[in-house]
């Protein structure tokens, strides 16, 4: 299929589709929110390299070319983003003592999933995942269509917008701070 604007909106509103409810109900039918987070993020990846070649390509170049330099660039984003959240926490508990009970909440996304699995998901399907499609395709094709800023302003706020049926402030915050980062 080749690549146009209506495929990568299709693709953002199906991600609005899967994810707004996963966020609301913390559950994807009958998978607890992580295998459902799982599940959505990997068929994203899946149809946007469907619906594109080049992001086909993309995939495959990054698993032959300085996937260990990419490994260690990922974990030492998801480090200073760790501190980023470490220094928000603090500051929001300070600021806005309302916050702590919406910070909280965002634990209880855990569920009764085992903290070994959950780390697994993240290291290997969602965070890479949800990179390879929000980045890479959704954010890639809106800076094309946009210009370098309103591309990545669009591809922030519609990351952030997709978790506002979680009805968490934070959460939404947090979204939007990772989109922009």
């Amino acid at each position: 299929m080749r690549f146009s604007g209506w495929s990568t909106a299709l693709l953002a509103l199906l991600a609005g589709a899967l994810f707004g409810p996963l966020m609301a109900w913390r559950r994807f039918g009958p998978l607890d929110f992580w295998w459902g987070m799982s599940l959505s993020v990997g068929a994203l990846v899946f149809l946007s390299c469907a619906a594109d070649k080049s992001q086909r390509s993309a995939l495959l170049q990054d698993w032959k070319n300085g996937l260990a330099g990419k490994i260690g660039l990922g974990i030492l984003s998801a480090l200073v983003l760790y501190g980023v959240f470490w220094v928000g926490n603090e500051v929001s508990r300070a600021v806005l003592p309302a916050a702590a009970k919406d910070i909280a909440a965002v634990y209880g996304f855990k569920q009764d999933a085992a903290i070994l699995r959950i780390g697994l998901l993240i290291i290997f399907v969602i965070g890479p995942g949800e990179e390879f499609f929000w980045r890479g395709f959704l954010q890639r094709r809106w800076q094309k269509r946009l210009g370098l800023f309103s591309g990545w302003l669009l591809a922030a706020g519609f990351y952030a917008l997709v978790h506002v049926p979680s009805e968490n402030p934070m959460l939404v915050l947090s979204a939007l701070v990772c989109g922009l980062y």
